[in-house]
């Protein structure tokens, strides 16, 4: 089982989910003693059932056909939850939650866990029987899998549930807005409390906790706001000091704190003791196991931190005014929120912000994450009203798979956008296969972000670019561009920008041609007018401004004009350059349409606004059905391999695991010498192909280990001698194959990563695989929209269907066989990599002609469809 997780309940309160163990025995009889009649009635169709019995069945070890978990919070059992194997792929499932935490979302969370370990031992379903009347019951089987088919027919008296433990789209759905409610609770003291505590706020200026207390003096704060600091009485910077948080004698919803490192964990239990709900830790040098001591007392007080090591936290709503950072100056307010890791970086992007005119509805400086994480804020922020768009600067990611489904939820309502540091870290991952090489880490990064909808940027104000379009611009219905203005040369340049951007520039809008270029003595009357004429054509998506302000133009009257203009063309977003106006605006109009210095970075920010509503128009993919499938066959297999250690696994194996998933392979026969290479070889039929069989042999051409076209007998014992020569053995094993039909050659495979889990890779291969290096990646799970994008999204896509008069590949089939091998790595996390290359795809469709496979035992790592909160150490 895995470890104890800490959970988030709905009313935003922490509980710890963990394996029942011998000793929660007498716990566990008093949750079912203090059971109200009613609600025993419900659990066990008996008001007076024996509830011995039950505890016993409980506390049994966990294992492939029995798992039981239970619920604490503040150190006492509050739900508890079991599955019992009934066959191979079915499990019946019991929840039990205390009278007074109903409602919480305590069943839900349990079930979710349930969910979890079953699919891990093969299970396919979780069944149970509930009474008519037990609402909430049947209510929690809803939550976490809306859209399963149920039977509601009352049979002897019960209601027959079914739940798949691979939860549907409708299923990740529901998990996601629980979360964001959750959430939503959880961070409210945090981000808009209505009380804040600076603890370390000494008199000296220039120290943290006085430079803190005196921005939210100086903000505006709207709560109320206390000194905390043993050594000071009376007043700190005109706030009134106490000599610890305890003594305050009033809620505090949200403590900053700035106090010595080994001094951390003793505050934060203070606090915890004084119900503080929340915590910015803005102390560098917390060791890992004080860090660990200081998130284990929060969570067991179900306070949230963020930190250590941070610059701390702002939000700019006029209600709130909460400025509990040490940045140097609060940035004005607007609708972009921003998420860092880096303290320094957040003052490069406050400062950028308030340079280019971007503003901030809320600042979190994330730190060490040992707490809060961007996974959290991108909850919160989906119902936040005053956040328009979302800039992330992310150097690590807790939870990948959360962050894809939580970001993906949030990009189809609000822009996503990221700069992900380390794209050339040195430690690219040096995998065996050609899969696990293209899966290095920022491949996956960059997957993952594509899949989530996430806007990446190369550099900061690149993302600041962009958020400034997407947060007061509509989107675009297109991709074609209009550029109106008074310098020819500034249009040449957007136009050449333009195509970088993957935009279009039409020949002509409306009867004027397309750059249209006014010259340098037009009119403001002039450049309005022709903004709104291209604006109001319909021929065009977005509009770029571009003007130069010269000793023989007014460029103080020329741009309110301009941002009238485009005021009354609201549906098309816009985006002006101005050069040679010194302190010119940065945004023009009601609309706040962004001013930039130069053409270049103007078309990249539009071109990025039509790349993200172009994605926000595409519907979401489904997990298609998939006939043929014999997973509990496959499972026997990988069962089978694994008892006999990780590793290689030799091309029977390999072989007969695609079988059961109706991937497509060539024949290929085993031989253990060079007269069973011949036999095989008559069975299949001249020619033939010989090449050697040593698992984990990737580059089998490159030692000579393969031999193609032998025509006879003499031929096939000849290359078998080559192969031996070749790899200094007397007799290596070989396989014998028939030469395959002609068709284009790919890659596919899965590689694992601990992080990332299973990514799905599809590539043109064969021999050239590493010098193409065309490769597109995928995070599971593979969709009906993902199979034809990845072929789709390869340079080399034109040979697919059909290039120089060859004919045409098998798409369909090719789409499916992307689709079979992603469903089999959803199933089965055991397989650390697996290389198909070369995949030949012809117009009779694809098949697989050599297979590697690697498996490996499950480790630990974060369920994605299971919601926990994360400890991480710095």
């Amino acid at each position: 089982m895995d470890a104890a997780t800490d959970c988030l309940t709905m009313n935003g309160r922490v509980v710890r989910i963990r394996a029942v163990e011998p000793d929660d025995a007498a716990a566990l009889l008093a949750l079912h003693q203090a059971l109200s009649p009613q609600n025993r009635y419900l659990r066990f169709f008996s008001a007076g059932a024996a509830v011995d019995a039950e505890v016993r069945r409980l506390v049994r070890p966990c294992g492939p056909e029995h798992v039981s978990l239970l619920v604490e919070e503040s150190g006492g059992v509050v739900g508890a939850g079991s599955y019992e194997r009934i066959d191979a792929e079915h499990a019946d499932f019991a929840l039990v939650v205390a009278d007074d935490h109903h409602g919480e979302g305590l069943g839900t969370l349990l079930l979710e866990r349930l969910a979890a370990a079953a699919r891990r031992s093969g299970i396919t379903e979780l069944v149970g029987q509930i009474l008519p009347e037990n609402a909430a019951m049947i209510k929690v089987s809803r939550d976490l899998a809306p859209g399963v088919r149920r039977g509601l027919a009352v049979v002897d008296g019960a209601v027959h549930v079914q739940v798949p433990t691979l939860p549907d789209e409708a299923a990740l759905a529901a998990v996601a807005a629980r979360d964001r409610t959750a959430e939503h609770h959880s961070l409210r003291p945090l981000l808009a409390p209505t009380s804040v505590a600076v603890i370390g706020a000494g008199r000296r200026p220039g120290g943290i906790g006085h430079e803190v207390l005196a921005a939210l003096r100086d903000g505006g704060y709207t709560g109320e706001l206390y000194a905390v600091n043993p050594h000071a009485r009376g007043e700190v910077h005109d706030v009134a000091a106490y000599a610890s948080v305890n003594r305050i004698g009033a809620p505090v919803d949200l403590a900053v704190i700035a106090v010595a490192a080994a001094a951390v964990p003793e505050v934060i239990g203070q606090c915890c003791a004084a119900g503080v709900r929340a915590a910015v830790v803005l102390t560098d040098g917390v060791g890992a196991p004080e860090q660990a001591q200081m998130v284990d007392i929060a969570r067991r007080h179900a306070m949230r931190i963020v930190g250590p090591n941070c610059l701390g936290v702002i939000n700019t709503d006029p209600a709130v005014r909460l400025t509990a950072a040490f940045s140097p100056a609060p940035p004005a307010r607007g609708g972009l929120a921003v998420a860092t890791q880096s303290g320094a970086v957040g003052v490069a992007i406050l400062q950028e912000a308030a340079r280019s005119g971007a503003g901030i509805s809320s600042f979190v400086s994330l730190g060490n994450k040992a707490d809060v994480s961007g996974n959290d804020l991108l909850a919160y922020w989906y119902d936040d009203p005053a956040t328009r768009a979302v800039a992330l600067y992310l150097e690590s990611f807790g939870n990948p798979r959360r962050f894809a489904w939580t970001a993906r939820a949030l990009a189809r309502r609000k822009p996503v956008l990221a700069v992900k540091s380390g794209r050339c870290e040195s430690g690219q991952r040096a995998g065996a296969s050609h899969t696990a090489a293209a899966a290095a880490p920022d491949n996956a990064v960059a997957a993952l972000f594509e899949q989530a909808g996430v806007i990446r940027t190369d550099t900061l104000g690149e993302l600041l670019d962009a958020a400034r379009v997407l947060t007061d611009q509509p989107l675009p219905n297109g991709r074609r561009l209009a550029v109106v203005g008074n310098a020819g040369g500034l249009n040449v340049l957007a136009a050449d920008a333009a195509d970088a951007a993957e935009l279009t520039l039409p020949g002509r809008i409306g009867t004027a041609p397309n750059p249209a270029d006014l010259g340098a003595g037009a009119t403001a009357e002039a450049l309005a007018g022709t903004v709104a004429a291209a604006a109001r054509s319909g021929a065009a998506d977005l509009l770029l401004v571009t003007f130069v302000a010269t000793r023989t133009n007014d460029w103080t009257a020329a741009l309110p004009a301009v941002g009238a203009a485009l005021d009354g063309c609201p549906d098309v977003p816009a985006a002006v350059v101005v050069v040679g106006a010194d302190n010119a605006p940065r945004s023009l109009g009601r609309r706040r349409v962004p001013v930039f210095d130069l053409p270049e970075p103007a078309v990249r920010a539009l071109g990025r606004a039509a790349q993200y509503a172009a994605w926000r128009r595409e519907p979401l993919g489904d997990r298609p059905q998939l006939t043929g499938i014999d997973a509990a066959a496959a499972r026997v297999i990988v069962r089978d391999a694994l008892g006999a250690g990780d590793g290689w696994q030799p091309a029977p194996v390999a072989q007969a695991l695609l079988g059961c998933y109706g991937i497509p392979t060539l024949d290929t026969r085993p031989a253990a010498d060079a007269d069973e290479a011949v036999r095989r070889a008559a069975g299949i039929g001249y020619p033939v192909a010989v090449k050697a069989a040593l698992p984990g042999l990737v580059h089998k051409t490159d030692v000579g280990a393969v031999r193609l076209g032998l025509r006879d007998a003499a031929e096939v014992r000849a290359a078998y001698r080559a192969i031996a020569a070749a790899l200094g053995l007397t007799e290596p094993p070989v396989v014998v194959q028939p030469m395959a039909a002609a068709g284009v050659e790919l890659v596919a495979g899965v590689a694992h990563d601990p992080l990332f889990g299973s990514l799905v890779m599809l590539g043109l291969g064969g021999v050239h695989t590493d010098v193409l290096d065309d490769r597109v990646l995928r995070l599971l799970p593979v969709t009906d929209r993902d199979a034809p994008a990845m072929w789709r999204a390869l340079r080399g896509a034109r040979l697919l269907t059909g290039f120089r008069g060859e004919p045409a590949a098998d798409t369909g089939a090719l789409e499916d066989l992307v689709l079979r091998i992603g469903r089999l790595a959803e199933d089965f996390p055991e397989i650390a990599e697996l290389d198909l290359n070369p995949v030949l795809a012809g117009p009779h469709g694809c098949r697989a002609v050599d297979v590697k496979l690697r498996l490996a035992a499950v480790g630990t790592e974060p369920d994605p469809f299971v919601r926990q909160l994360t400890v991480k150490a710095p």
